[in-house]
């Protein structure tokens, strides 16, 4: 059940039975030769969409843009800033919790989201404690990132053991290709570069990783490994949504 593909009437009705919502969050961003731009947002929002149809859990609009600062010496690549992503976390949740969401489940494709996307649960968790009525406190908003769910993150091993890398790894290009088989990529790939640290801003990162790629082979990605991480993943997202509704 995606929201933008239903009524304001039909909402109203999921509301009576439930006030939890999945939020797909990613990122714009370059992801080396093969692996698409949009990346960081499709893998969240194919595992999302498929939750939601599943188990008749609503699924919110995609948010595709997100912290993506040291990826924009790369053509294409589109950030916000931290207070901007702020800002858009705060009024996406304000907004639905008006009418009646309480439990917000963001389910993660970008690993330089989490520290932004934390600072804004904090800030509206401190809204909420200025506000005198009580129904009106009670926001829950949970934030986890499909690759490290431990299904997932094991089957990534057993696929590419020590080539899954950092950024535009196998498993992230496979889940894509399992989504969209006609916009497969090919490409003569180098060495992977040595990873010494984190890189200060774009240029440096560029500099340290000029095919954009940390460590990740890519060329292991296949649209039947992305099939296999996609049911896993959504085996996973089910139980630990459920999980999330209860304890909260």
């Amino acid at each position: 059940m995606q929201l933008h593909l239903l009524t304001w009437m039909e909402v109203e009705d999921y509301l009576k039975t439930s006030q939890g919502i999945i939020v797909p969050i990613g990122s714009t961003e370059q992801h080396g030769p093969m692996g698409l731009i949009g990346t960081d947002c499709i893998c969240p929002g194919v595992i999302a969409e498929r939750v939601g149809r599943e188990e008749g859990v609503l699924v919110g609009p995609t948010i595709s843009l997100g912290m993506a600062q040291h990826h924009l010496a790369f053509p294409g690549t589109i950030s916000l800033r931290p207070s901007t992503l702020i800002a858009l976390l705060k009024d996406y949740v304000g907004s639905l919790s008006r009418n009646g969401f309480r439990r917000f489940y963001f389910l993660n494709g970008h690993g330089g989201n989490i520290a932004t996307v934390q600072s804004a649960f904090a800030e509206i968790y401190a809204g909420q404690s200025f506000l005198a009525n009580p129904e009106s406190r009670d926001i829950r908003c949970k934030l986890t990132n499909w690759y490290d769910l431990p299904e997932v993150a094991e089957l990534a091993r057993e696929l590419y053991a020590d080539k899954e890398g950092h950024h535009a790894t196998p498993s992230e290009v496979s889940v894509t290709q399992f989504a969209y088989p006609d916009h497969i990529k090919q490409a003569e790939l180098g060495e992977l570069t040595p990873y010494h640290r984190f890189p200060t801003d774009a240029v440096d990162f560029r500099n340290c990783f000029p095919d954009g790629r940390m460590q990740s082979d890519s060329s292991l990605a296949r649209p039947e490994h992305g099939e296999r991480l996609v049911e896993r993943c959504v085996t996973a997202v089910k139980r630990d949504y459920a999980d999330y509704l209860k304890a909260s």
